[in-house]
């Protein structure tokens, strides 16, 4: 009889090794396909990565503006804040005074107690004088009672000044932690555009920056590529502002044609989209609020056929970005950090509404 033996083990060497090397990563492949992570993103053309360029851009624009909005806020609550301080010192130090004064009159009413006043009266060298005295301390008495509820009248209002300002740094903690947080989301869409764009040739990367990018901004960075880009539409659009005031917001403008674009920035040297807007209307003696939302309803809501040049025109539907109409449907803007304060058609983006400000 033949004799049975196990087989034996075969090892895996050669193609065996390899087969089932092959079928291992076949099956992490699989794997990795089916829960969607893993796989690169593919070869982007200049046009796709502009949309996502943009997209990044007009996020971190609405994020700016919240931004602006919560650092605003934070501003007012600190001035709120600290004037609250102020006078909780000052009562305190009202209140500090009047219990020294209180604590004056107790301790000469401790020297002088404990004696009957009937034997004050007996041992008195001057009876007559110390019935006047008698009397001037019951008065005394009256106006220590009244010294008495004012300090307590005092204490009220400085417990209560403190816990106003202790809301007060509540809501200061709360729009801080909320600056950190549009904070982030700004940096990171930022960056993510910043990533985008790098990973093209630089004659792809100006083109995926859009008009007004990297190539025209080192064209307008400059003294001459200013002068060149405000005459002669400065003074045209100056002189069809529908006053004096809208046609210095314009000048102003103009004249800052080529300066960066800086999230949070208001000038004189650097701009966000609302900062450029409300500094051209303080250089015209006009206060303006902080934020694209708030800067629509700042004046007379005008429809796009009534636009003048120095009207605020508004885009996208959350209203986050702001231009300065400078006619012949053209306004100037602050874009985005991929291009300078420059002149655009104001069709170039989503329109959302105007206002003239009065």
């Amino acid at each position: 009889m033949a004799a049975h033996r196990k087989p034996r083990p075969r090892s895996l060497s050669g193609n065996t090794v390899r087969t089932a090397a092959t079928l291992a990563l076949a099956g992490a492949a699989t794997a990795t396909v089916f829960d969607g992570t893993g796989h690169a993103e593919p070869n982007l053309t200049p046009g796709q990565v502009r949309a996502k360029v943009d997209k990044l851009y007009q996020e971190a624009e609405a994020a700016t503006e919240k931004y602006n909005g919560a650092h605003e806020k934070a501003q007012a609550t600190e001035r709120r804040l600290a004037t609250l301080r102020d006078e909780a010192a000052r009562r305190e130090d009202r209140l500090n005074s009047a219990r020294d004064a209180l604590g004056s009159i107790a301790a000469a009413q401790y020297r002088a107690g404990g004696m009957d006043p009937a034997l004050q009266l007996a041992l008195s060298d001057d009876p007559d004088q110390y019935l006047e005295g008698a009397a001037f301390a019951e008065r005394a008495d009256d106006r220590q009672a009244g010294a008495v509820a004012r300090v307590r009248g005092q204490l009220r209002e400085i417990e209560q000044l403190r816990g106003a300002a202790r809301v007060q740094l509540t809501s200061l903690k709360a729009r801080q932690a909320e600056l950190r947080r549009e904070k982030r989301t700004i940096t990171g869409k930022l960056d993510a555009a910043r990533q985008l764009l790098s990973r093209l040739p630089a004659a792809e990367r100006a083109q995926a920056a859009g008009p007004g990018g990297t190539t025209a901004r080192a064209s307008r960075g400059t003294t001459a590529g200013r002068a060149s880009l405000q005459a002669p539409g400065a003074a045209t659009a100056a002189a069809a502002a529908p006053d004096a005031r809208a046609a210095d917001a314009v000048a102003y403008a103009y004249s800052k044609l080529g300066s960066p674009y800086v999230w949070g920035a208001t000038g004189p040297n650097a701009f966000d989209c609302s900062g450029l807007a409300q500094a051209a209307y303080r250089a015209a003696g006009v206060s303006l609020p902080r934020t694209t939302y708030t800067q629509i309803g700042a004046g007379r809501r005008i429809s796009r056929s009534e636009l003048l040049p120095g009207d605020l025109v508004f885009f996208y539907s959350g209203i986050t970005h702001v231009g300065i109409y400078v006619g012949d449907g053209q306004m100037i803007h602050a874009p985005n950090p991929s291009a300078p304060v420059r002149l655009a058609p104001i069709d170039e983006m989503p329109f959302a509404g105007a206002t003239r400000v009065v």
